[in-house]
């Protein structure tokens, strides 16, 4: 368990430099809400996701197409629709897509879920949609849905999700809502899994007391991957799931009611039992997508972890040593657009959707 708190986490964002300034060229406008996107090879631009349940491919000199036929249908309501996309490792020879989105359920009620189907070779349709994972049970009326999906080179899918807003839920290892799971490339549970014969547990968690994850990557260097997730007010946390590990929420918090009030089952920021986040911020910039930098392209953005923020709408620079974190600076401020994701392209550029329902997609260098 680690019990050690960063300096400087309770400085106000305002005395933070930019690291540079930065260039940014829009490259597409009139995206509704666009939630994540996934660069194709061999230069065939990328699959953007849109929050209200389309799936589009954007491709330089060509632009945006229609929609991609085939997705499955998503409940978009408040937080929910279509949400990540990722590539299966062996999408040369599979085609295979991955999508994570809100499904509905019961009682007007939703989950996350997670499935996949083959990209045609046009790229019009997704073929033979095949749904692998849901979030049990349905619980959401419209709220931390999470969503997001990583591949981690070792043959598994790690999938992040909130706690649909029931707090409680998140200590439950016998429901699916704030957990970190782990399953195979193929949608299965994998036997190491620390829950796998537990009774009462599910055997898909990897850890648990998440509240609502909205980025994670797998760090280039360590090879591990790193989650971050909003806290209610304050506490916005980054984390590096560990297997069978309780990360907290919502005993354990760094933030408070958006009442002002305590949150009612908290028992402080340190709690025995849990582990502390590598980095927290003390007032919430409403994280978002995130994005290590491993490429040649720009050497001064080397080892550098970008996070977008909704709220305080910029891009927040860090500084990645190991296991240790630290913020640089901010960018992108200027533009005034709430971050969604940001990702690393093959050529080295920076690439950032904004969520609105004039959404942009930009091409992000330094100057």
């Amino acid at each position: 368990m680690r019990h050690f708190l960063l300096l400087g986490l309770f400085i106000s964002a305002s005395v933070f430099a930019a690291p540079s300034a930065v260039n940014v060229n829009v490259l597409q406008t009139k995206l509704d809400h666009p939630w994540a996107l996934a660069f194709l090879p061999d230069n065939q631009g990328m699959l953007i996701t849109l929050r209200g349940g389309q799936l589009r491919h954007w491709q330089q000199g060509k632009g945006l197409s229609d929609p991609i036929t085939g997705v499955p249908t998503v409940w978009a309501h408040g937080q929910g629709g279509l949400l990540d996309v990722a590539l299966a490792p062996d999408f040369a020879q599979s085609r295979r897509v991955w999508l994570s989105y809100a499904e509905a359920g019961e009682d007007d009620k939703a989950g996350t879920a997670v499935g996949y189907g083959r990209l045609s070779e046009d790229m019009q349709h997704l073929e033979h949609f095949r749904t692998v994972f849901r979030q049990q049970p349905k619980l959401s009326t419209g709220n931390h849905f999470g969503g997001r999906m990583v591949f981690d080179g070792k043959g598994y899918l790690w999938i992040a999700l909130g706690e649909n807003n029931q707090r409680a839920t998140a200590q439950d290892t016998d429901k699916l809502q704030g957990k970190v799971v782990r399953l195979t490339d193929q949608g299965k549970v994998p036997e190491d899994n620390p829950f796998v014969g537990k009774a009462g547990a599910r055997p898909e968690i990897w850890s648990y007391g998440i509240r609502n994850p909205q980025g994670m990557a797998l760090n280039p260097w360590s090879h591990t991957v790193w989650l971050n997730e909003h806290g209610p007010r304050g506490g916005d946390e980054i984390n590096i799931p560990q297997k069978g590990k309780n990360y907290g929420w919502p005993i354990a918090t760094w933030g408070i009611n958006y009442s002002g009030l305590k949150i009612p089952e908290a028992k402080g920021g340190i709690v025995p039992g849990t582990e502390q986040p590598l980095f927290y911020w003390k007032v919430s910039p409403a994280i978002s997508g995130m994005a290590f930098y491993d490429s040649e392209t720009f050497p001064q953005w080397k080892e550098k972890l970008f996070i977008g923020a909704l709220k305080e709408k910029e891009v927040i620079v860090m500084s990645v040593k190991g296991d240790s974190v630290s913020e640089d600076g901010r960018i992108l401020g200027e533009r005034n657009h709430r971050i969604r994701d940001v990702r690393t392209g093959p050529d080295g550029y920076l690439y950032v959707l904004t969520d609105e329902s004039d959404g942009e997609l930009w091409k992000v260098s330094p100057n």
